[in-house]
């Protein structure tokens, strides 16, 4: 959306050092008590689950003596992510006092912000500052912030000359990168998508040669089993991010998950792959986006959605009694003068494909009763036109 306002964006990707590893105990349960009013029975539960671990390493039947564990908490557990959020609660407020936007995922934090071309060289002032202000936190609180690792992504719709080409982060600068990695996707300075479609099928294809190697001593249902979990795994993963897209793209991943029907039934690359993928009752990659974005919308208006999506909606309300007053789940479109990658975010492709339902599939009861609905109509939408 800003770059179709002509805006320059600004995304830092931090990267921590052993984050989990370094957290400080005592430094943990003062906020738990102080912060967040955990008392009692509940405070005595975290200290126990934290104090007193021990940790050894064990090689070819060699082990070595138990060493206590004074810091950190579990990788791995259901708890490791939420205690690691509470430990850097502060940040937040820190983060807002310079007017850059933040998002926290567990151990992986970014800032981003987007600004007129002309007001860059405060936006990035201001970016730089903040992070000296993470950092200097991030040191008081037993934390590392990985200067090496810390990645910066400038996109820019109008290459504008003497943009500055780097960020400096401590004594470190950060020349800004042509694509990063964020939470397992791509990004490009383009909003291309392109590097992260080559990176799905690069992978995807991987799992389909390891599995055709061991197709012959494989059952349908388990060559099935191996290629879900394996390869469409990778085709659903943020594929909501892929929405508008141009069909070259599409077409790529589309020929991923043909060759994975046409490898659990052992057919040619010559037989034609709707009757498989209709008898496995796989949709297409399009209407898989589709699926994703519409199951997105549907937690959004049952209030089950995270405040950072359900806040980039809003419902149609009618300006006098219509016969449609009693449709509340209609989101209202925004209107854009210029749309070119504004009509691929959630805000705009969220009401348009929410829309298009019908209304029995947008009124379900249950999430369950939504998904299978939807599931459904997208299904005979491409198998069944005509029914």
């Amino acid at each position: 959306t800003a770059s179709d306002d002509g805006q320059v964006s600004l995304l830092t990707l931090l990267d921590l050092s052993a984050a989990f590893d370094t957290i400080d105990h005592d430094i943990l349960f003062h906020r738990l008590e102080h912060v967040f009013g955990i008392q009692n029975s509940a405070l005595s539960f975290f200290r126990s689950y934290l104090t007193e671990r021990k940790q050894m390493v064990s090689i070819s039947g060699y082990s070595s003596n138990p060493s206590t564990l004074l810091h950190g908490v579990p990788q791995g557990s259901v708890l490791g992510p939420i205690l690691f959020l509470l430990y850097t609660q502060p940040l937040s407020q820190i983060i807002d006092r310079h007017s850059v936007s933040h998002s926290e995922f567990a151990d992986d934090s970014q800032l981003y912000d987007s600004v007129p071309r002309e007001q860059f060289d405060s936006l990035l002032s201001n970016m730089q500052s903040c992070v000296d202000d993470v950092k200097l936190w991030m040191t008081q609180n037993k934390l590392q912030l990985n200067e090496g690792k810390t990645e910066a992504l400038l996109i820019d719709p109008q290459n504008s000359p003497n943009l500055p080409l780097s960020i400096t982060i401590g004594q470190n600068d950060i020349c800004f990168s042509r694509s990063v990695r964020n939470l397992g996707v791509i990004f490009d300075d383009k909003l291309s998508m392109k590097q992260q479609v080559s990176k799905i099928c690069q992978s995807a294809y991987l799992e389909l040669r390891r599995i055709s190697s061991i197709r012959h001593v494989l059952t349908v249902d388990a060559t099935k089993t191996l290629v879900t979990s394996l390869v469409l795994s990778r085709l659903d993963y943020c594929n909501s991010l892929l929405s508008g897209i141009p069909q070259q793209l599409i077409d790529k991943l589309q020929k991923v998950q043909n060759c994975s029907a046409r490898l659990i039934f052992k057919t040619s690359k010559c037989t034609h792959v709707s009757p498989l993928l209709a008898k496995l009752h796989w949709l297409p990659i399009a209407q898989r986006i589709n699926y994703k974005i519409s199951s997105l919308c549907y937690d959004v208006v049952s209030d089950t959605a995270p405040l950072y999506l359900s806040d980039l909606l809003c419902l149609y309300v009618p300006s006098r009694s219509l016969r449609s007053s009693a449709d509340t789940r209609i989101f209202r479109i925004p209107t854009r003068k210029k749309k070119f990658q504004g009509q691929r975010a959630f805000s705009h492709l969220g009401p348009v494909t929410w829309n298009k339902l019908p209304y029995s599939v947008r009124h379900a009861q249950t999430q369950s009763q939504f998904k299978t609905q939807l599931k459904t109509t997208l299904f005979r939408s491409v198998y069944e036109p005509d029914s």
